[in-house]
């Protein structure tokens, strides 16, 4: 008497039962493989977004937060006679300070409450201000030149202005549509309490301190002469300097200002950018990365839900396949192939899918678009293990059906 054959099942008759599985419900099939889309498709475009954005960060820290020092006054901490620790010449003191591109006092002048700001001279001494609660803003040229402004209408005033001490200032175009002022064709004039002031020009946006955009800029000695010096510790020097100078020019700037006493100034250096990086980078890729494993998650309960529900509508089909010989592990390897080659599927249209958003996302942004090729790599084999991760337990749920049971359903 014969031996009876053990069966068996071979890799490519359990792929081809996946496919004709997934082909006989195509429409399940796609929303079963939709979760791993969108969870794989998310963990591709936010691994690629992180890296795209960390590049915009690095070259934004490297021109802006690298170049830029900040000359803080604490004369009055130091010594509470010592009066302005800037010197009246202090951007011609810098000059010959290498590694520096501008440089400039500024401070926020002190204006008695009740002093209106606008468009139109004061009626009776005391008219209501049109500025909207703007600021005034002492800046030598320098100064303004620092804040890297973008020129929406006229000129910004010069070293000329500055030692006539001219009545001229520069607005931010916000400030000038409150005011009413839209063309200086007409040479407008802006009233801070009763002394008129011509607008020279109107900036629509600066790249370092934004906050000035609101405030009007006036020459430093303007500001001096008409209300006097800055209140102790109110003043500060800005000064934009080269790539790879700014600590230096922070180590030298407070000698070169006040040799007498240097420690009445103190120099802010810019922060290391690789740690400011490195920081950011990471904080970005925490979160974008916990986003993208909740979709997983949902990804793979949608396809183990569904696997699930597929071997209970096909307990009869199951029951005569351990009749005709099937066993245990070979049911269980027909809907593990199938929930993986569901969830390598939906992998690579998530993966290509997470590549155009990237892609369009810099497009759109005007960036250079960064997508590491180890992402793109692992991507579909993430699709690929969250398939067979949530075809486990249905797997081992249609092992343990017992074919005399299942043929009597």
């Amino acid at each position: 008497m014969s031996a009876v054959k053990s069966t068996r099942l071979s890799v490519r008759d359990a792929l081809s039962e996946a496919v004709a599985g997934m082909l006989r419900r195509p429409g399940r099939a796609v929303l079963t493989a939709l979760g791993t889309v969108l969870g794989v498709g998310s963990f591709v475009a936010v691994l690629g977004l992180t890296a795209t954005i960390s590049s915009q960060i690095d070259g934004r820290f490297n021109v802006l937060t690298a170049t830029e020092v900040t000359v803080e006054d604490v004369a009055n901490q130091q010594n509470e006679f010592a009066g302005p620790g800037f010197p009246g010449d202090a951007e011609q003191r810098l000059r010959a300070v290498a590694g520096i591109e501008h440089a400039g006092v500024l401070w926020t002048v002190r204006l008695d409450s009740r002093t209106p700001i606008g468009s139109l001279p004061p009626q009776g001494g005391g008219a209501d201000s049109t500025g909207g609660g703007a600021s005034v803003v002492a800046a030598s040229p320098g100064a303004v030149a620092a804040l890297v402004p973008t020129l929406q209408e006229g000129r910004l005033y010069d070293e000329f202005a500055e030692r006539s001490r001219a009545r001229v200032v520069v607005i931010g175009g916000g400030l000038a549509g409150r005011l009413g002022i839209t063309t200086l064709a007409t040479r407008p004039a802006l009233y801070i309490g009763q002394e008129p002031f011509t607008v020279a020009g109107i900036i629509s946006d600066v790249e370092r301190k934004p906050e000035n955009l609101l405030s009007v800029l006036v020459p430093r000695a303007t500001a001096e002469e008409l209300w006097g010096q800055p209140s102790p510790g109110s003043a500060s020097m800005l000064i934009s300097t080269r790539l790879g100078a700014a600590r230096q020019v922070a180590d030298l700037a407070p000698l070169a200002l006040r040799p007498d006493h240097p420690e009445y100034l103190k120099a802010v250096p810019p922060p290391d950018p690789r740690m400011l990086r490195s920081g950011v980078t990471s904080d970005l890729s925490a979160l974008f990365l916990l986003l993208a494993g909740i979709c997983l998650v949902i990804g793979a309960v949608g396809i183990a839900n569904t696997t699930l529900v597929a071997v209970l509508e096909r307990t009869g089909e199951i029951g005569l396949r351990r009749a005709l010989g099937a066993r245990g592990r070979h049911v269980s390897a027909q809907f593990l192939t199938e929930s993986a080659a569901l969830g390598a599927l939906g992998g690579l249209v998530g993966t290509s899918l997470g590549e155009l958003t990237v892609v369009g996302v810099s497009l759109a942004r005007d960036w250079t678009p960064v997508i590491h090729p180890a992402t793109v790599a692992a991507a579909p084999l993430t699709g690929l293990v969250t398939g067979l991760l949530a075809g486990l337990y249905p797997a081992w749920r249609a092992a343990r059906i017992e074919p005399a049971e299942a043929l009597r359903r």
